[in-house]
């Protein structure tokens, strides 16, 4: 391996693979799937180093809401790099991450107020595993220091977030690391039987939770959710139902409820927060991917005054003694800002309903077409099932159709045998239109 690469005599792909280990990924697979360079993007589209544009169907992982080199929050993150790019936390405050917090709990009209603020998903999902657990042994009751999870949920790659993480693929390596966890069956509404619905599905999970929780309640910290998408786990949905059912079985048994909403907050399940689509608050709410409109690594978790006030004291140790270089980082704090008055101004919620209609209609011909099954869509999530005897090569599908799909120039990442799509907000009428056909014809390429 060279130790630098000389730019006039190397690509920049060679370069990356020569210095570069990318995120989830075999890198042996990258002899025969080349690496894509991206040297720019504008709204919904990426292009390469040989100038050719890509549909962004992804949301670069479900992170960019507003599309790419967005003018007003590249002004916001330009306007606040004149005053200070960064200051710790720590002893210190600043007029973004204050205003953020004050909108944030706003939005939640007041069930959650102080936000405590990190820069990836997992590590706002370790910061409410270790808020509840800590909360408990300050309200002694030591003993409830267990989290349940759900089957087939996914948190993040920390060892805490992995714990309560229920995929095997990123698991089974590190297993003998995490703490033991309760998993209870998923509310997947691809479980329902013959005449069942999508809320019997869930009335059925939630029966279960409670013959755990009656029988183990007083080991339990709290449980963790993702609000009606788990999202890496192949984009399984549910009733709102099951949240309600959840929300009142942590009250009657003293348990906290953590609702991680990095992939599905932001407006991307058709309202801000997925947990209003259920009524209900949890005690610890995660956000992160769109909260900073996909341009800078931010994340946070909110919780409630009574969970806030059980660490404030006169003793140090029972502060909340956990911190990151970067948390509240200014310039990540004015894009969220300016993401969420582009929420405010440009009524994005609003022409979502328009727009999750578009995406249904570019997407009509899966409902019919007989090698696909569980066709699904929460506001600006789509997703369906390719069936196995439609598959030519199930080991590798997911890296076939992504090739195929870069052909059609689009960005489709599959899990599974699960096609998904979970566009920017600003794609036009005729971009879904392209988006599905496109997503169509790579599928002719590769399926039997």
């Amino acid at each position: 391996m060279k130790l630098i690469s000389d730019p006039n005599q190397t690509s920049l792909v060679d370069r990356s693979l020569d210095a570069v280990w990318h995120p989830c990924t075999q890198m042996k697979h990258h002899e025969s799937l080349p690496l894509i360079a991206i040297t720019k993007g504008r709204g919904a589209w990426l292009f390469d180093d040989q100038g050719n544009a890509l549909l962004d169907c992804i949301s670069s992982w479900w992170t960019n809401l507003f599309g790419h080199s967005n003018p007003r929050i590249n002004q916001a993150i330009t306007s606040q790099l004149e005053k200070i790019e960064h200051v710790m936390l720590a002893g210190f405050t600043h007029p973004p991450v204050v205003e953020l917090s004050e909108k944030l709990s706003a939005l939640t009209q007041g069930h959650l107020g102080h936000v405590f603020f990190a820069s990836d998903g997992a590590s706002a999902v370790e910061i409410a595993l270790k808020m509840s657990h800590h909360f408990w042994r300050l309200s002694n009751h030591p003993q409830k220091k267990k989290f349940v999870c759900l089957e087939n949920g996914y948190h993040g790659e920390t060892l805490g977030a992995l714990a309560v993480t229920d995929v095997a693929i990123f698991r089974e390596a590190y297993g003998s690391l995490l703490q033991d966890v309760f998993t209870v069956p998923s509310p997947d509404s691809r479980k329902a039987q013959l005449g069942e619905s999508a809320d019997d599905v869930a009335m059925r999970a939630a029966e279960k939770l409670e013959e755990l929780l009656k029988a183990e309640h007083h080991h339990i910290a709290a449980i963790i959710v993702e609000p009606l998408v788990q999202c890496a786990g192949q984009m399984a949905m549910y009733s709102p139902g099951y949240l309600r059912l959840v929300r009142s079985l942590c009250d009657r048994y003293n348990i906290h409820l953590i609702a991680d909403e990095i992939a599905v907050g932001c407006g991307r399940s058709g309202k801000f927060f997925a947990c209003e689509h259920a009524g209900i608050w949890p005690d610890f709410l995660t956000l992160s991917k769109g909260i900073s409109g996909g341009y800078l690594p931010l994340s946070l978790s909110m919780t409630t005054d009574k969970i806030y006030q059980a660490f404030y004291g006169d003793q140090l140790q029972q502060g909340f003694l956990h911190s990151h270089s970067y948390t509240g980082n200014p310039l990540a704090c004015a894009a969220a800002l300016a993401c969420l008055d582009i929420f405010e101004t440009e009524s994005v919620l609003e022409k979502n309903i328009e727009r999750n209609k578009d995406l249904a209609s570019a997407f009509a011909w899966a409902k019919v077409d007989p090698r696909i099954e569980h066709w699904r869509q929460q506001g600006m999530i789509l997703a369906f099932d390719v069936k196995p005897e439609s598959l030519q090569r199930k080991t590798t599908f997911t890296r076939e159709i992504f090739s195929a799909g870069m052909a059609e120039g689009i960005l489709i990442r599959p899990i599974g045998n699960t096609i998904y799509v979970m566009p920017p907000y600003i794609l036009s009428s005729e971009e879904m239109m392209r988006m599905g056909i496109s997503v169509q014809r790579a599928l002719n390429q590769v399926l039997v």
